[in-house]
């Protein structure tokens, strides 16, 4: 810690009142204010209280949540009526009251660790003298406080435009997989309900005429589980790696590098030895969730609690890939699942499924469509892990004096 650094306990920096609320409204009334819980703290306000005789709070207001699971969360830029589960912090002239709800922040997990109560766990009553804050002169802890806050904005806009991408690709699923596309045109057909005579009734809904209404089994070449084994045949030095439920994004790409690798006899990993184009579905906890496999350096096959699909030529393997992914889909899986500890989805259902199938040009062209949506997601997640882990490395030093800031 710098020598112009100041290590002092909470206490001596702040007085701590706990919330109280003297009326209560679930609708907003003339002299009520929304009341500052957890839903607020989501952006969700429910309830709403009598700001006279009430404890009131400021934006610039440090509160932490005082009472349950959550104890010890901070929150700052809230103004209402505050909830009885959350106290607020007066800051003393020695803080930014943003830098210190940096400091609280990130002491986060220390905090749940000092927390009490056999029932409900609350944050210790001795916090103001156990928690000992760090801070440097007045500017260096404004100066700080907004390279903190530069880089959230920037997190949360990136957040904002991965929930935009992920809508529109919903939406562009929804509309891909009823109408389909004018192959000579690359355009959405019009709508049922602008040419009723383009569609027809399937088990699915409507569907363009020109597509099959058809079921899984009618079109695969090969499906298999993959093999069971014991937990002692992982082996680093092992000859395959092997693709569990955990080993799935949740867009439905495989996460290759932290599938694990197992030693497994040559005649075990033969059989289930995964290839490019291959469909590969868990069926236990997350079940439904789909891939496609592409070639790799390494071997890979399907966990015991996944499936591997080969189809025909009649069907690109990504085609299955984004219908899995509809709410079409999603219905069936609901409709099959054997509910449990875990959820079970029997392989032996799915061959059963309904599909409402394009010509190979048009799934091409449909998938094309998807692929590129899925592109800007995967573009924009990549870049909120970045910029994630520059604020964790951010708040390592600048909050320990690490790294000095200038003014």
């Amino acid at each position: 810690m710098k020598d112009n650094w100041k290590k002092v306990p909470l206490g001596e920096l702040v007085t701590i009142q706990k919330g109280k609320i003297s009326e209560q409204s679930t609708y907003p009334i003339q002299g009520f204010a929304p009341i500052i819980n957890t839903d607020v703290l989501r952006g969700n306000v429910k309830v709403w209280g009598k700001i006279k005789g009430s404890v009131n709070c400021l934006e610039d207001d440090v509160l932490i949540l005082w009472d349950g699971e959550r104890s010890g969360l901070c929150a700052i830029g809230h103004k209402g009526v505050l909830g009885s589960t959350f106290a607020k912090m007066n800051v003393s002239s020695e803080l930014v009251p943003e830098y210190l709800f940096r400091v609280v922040d990130f002491n986060y997990d220390w905090i749940q660790g000092q927390r009490t109560g056999t029932g409900v766990p609350h944050v210790p009553k001795d916090l103001k003298t156990i928690f000992k804050v760090n801070y440097p002169p007045l500017p260096q802890q404004q100066k700080i406080a907004k390279i903190l806050s530069t880089v959230d904005a920037v997190i949360e806009q990136t957040e904002s435009a991965i929930a935009k991408y992920q809508a529109i690709k919903q939406g562009l699923m929804h509309d891909l997989f009823t109408r389909g596309i004018d192959v000579s045109t690359g355009k959405l057909r019009p709508t049922p309900q602008e040419a009723p005579d383009l569609y027809k009734e399937s088990a699915l809904g409507l569907i363009p005429r020109d597509w099959e209404d058809s079921v899984f089994k009618n079109h695969l070449i090969k499906n298999l589980y993959g093999p069971r084994f014991s937990g002692d045949d992982y082996d680093s030095e092992g000859n395959v790696k092997t693709i569990r439920g955990m080993d799935f994004s949740k867009d439905g790409e495989i996460l290759y590098s932290q599938a694990p690798i197992a030693l497994l006899p040559k005649s075990k990993v033969y059989s289930h030895l995964l290839e490019t184009g291959d469909v590969v579905m868990v069926t236990t906890a997350d079940c439904g969730l789909t891939a496609v496999f592409e070639e790799q350096d390494f071997q890979f096959i399907p966990s015991a609690y996944s499936v591997k699909f080969r189809f025909n030529e009649e069907i690109e393997p990504y085609f299955i890939k984004f219908f899995m992914q509809t709410d079409k889909a999603k219905r069936l899986v609901n409709k099959y699942v054997r509910q449990g500890t875990l959820g079970n989805l029997p392989g032996s259902d799915v061959l059963g499924f309904n599909i409402s199938l394009p010509k190979i040009d048009e799934q091409k062209i449909i998938i094309e469509k998807l692929k590129a949506v899925e592109s800007k997601i995967q573009t924009e997640q990549q870049a909120l892990a970045k910029y994630q882990q520059l604020k964790s490395g951010l708040l390592q030093d600048l909050l320990t004096g690490k790294v000095e800031v200038g003014v």
